[in-house]
């Protein structure tokens, strides 16, 4: 099944808050049976589904129909997707910091939730929703939620604090280094990054290097662990199996098994 995603560099305007906008349609000849794993990633978006719903499956087995829009702060555990017959997905991806400047809220209180959108958005939201299945083409979706945002998120540029997570996840930094760039310090630094991301730095640093390794094996199954833990910036082979255990609940072989028999892959695309 032909996955391959659209991506958007969004307006001038939302550059300092969201990285990239992305569609993707798929078109089946019926719903998939199985569920295709989708743990967690250092990025905070906003999903919209404007045709088939997609149901969710979470760590503890409950189903969920998710509804037209979702937003996904900071997520630590792993969730399981299926998708119907015709799937669209119009994702928002933010930059460090960006969502918390969209809700005004301090982000751990949505750690590790799926919200639905309209609950934090407001009525906006839905007309955004019902012109999305009305939309035709990936431009087109773009725009649509393009504008929404323009509304949303008025132009201001970066503070330090958010240049120095965005350096944080986009160059390695380590947390010391960022927090020297951040004009705080390093205590100051956490608990500005449990505000606005979620979590602690050392917590983002580890999900960054995890996703990294997980979405290197989507995209290249041939590779060893071994291999995948030296690419992903890992000391040993036992770190990455640590980080595996805390955010899939399962071993890197068992995961390796998922992907295997995923019905499709939600992540080799993807762009952190």
């Amino acid at each position: 099944m032909n996955m391959t995603p659209s991506f958007f560099a969004p307006h001038n305007a939302l550059q300092n808050c969201v990285s990239h906008i992305m569609v993707v349609e798929a078109k089946m000849s019926n719903r998939l049976s199985g569920f295709c794993p989708f743990p967690p990633t250092p990025q905070h978006a906003i999903h919209f589904y404007p045709r088939d719903p997609v149901i969710s499956r979470d760590r503890k087995g409950i189903l969920h129909v998710l509804p037209p829009s979702v937003i996904i702060g900071p997520q630590v555990s792993q969730v399981n997707i299926s998708m119907g017959i015709h799937h669209v997905i119009v994702s928002v991806a933010f930059l460090p910091g960006g969502m918390h400047r969209l809700l005004g809220m301090p982000m751990h209180e949505l750690y590790d939730e799926a919200i639905d959108a309209a609950l934090l958005l407001g009525r906006g939201i839905d007309d955004v929703n019902e012109q999305l299945q009305r939309g035709q083409t990936a431009v087109e979706m773009k725009t649509i939620v393009e504008d929404f945002l323009l509304k949303k998120l008025p132009y201001s540029a970066p503070m330090p604090w958010e240049g120095a997570m965005r350096a944080q996840l986009q160059r390695g930094l380590s947390i010391d280094e960022a927090a020297s760039i951040s004009c705080l310090s390093l205590r100051q630094y956490e608990r500005r990054s449990k505000e606005m991301m979620g979590y602690s730095p050392k917590l983002f640093s580890r999900l960054f290097r995890f996703s990294s390794a997980y979405r290197l094996k989507e995209r290249s199954p041939g590779l060893s662990w071994t291999d995948i833990a030296h690419a992903s910036g890992y000391y040993d082979q036992m770190h990455l199996i640590r980080d595996f255990r805390a955010f899939t609940q399962v071993l890197p072989g068992e995961l390796n098994r998922q992907i295997l028999l995923a019905p499709a892959l939600l992540q080799e695309h993807m762009r952190i």
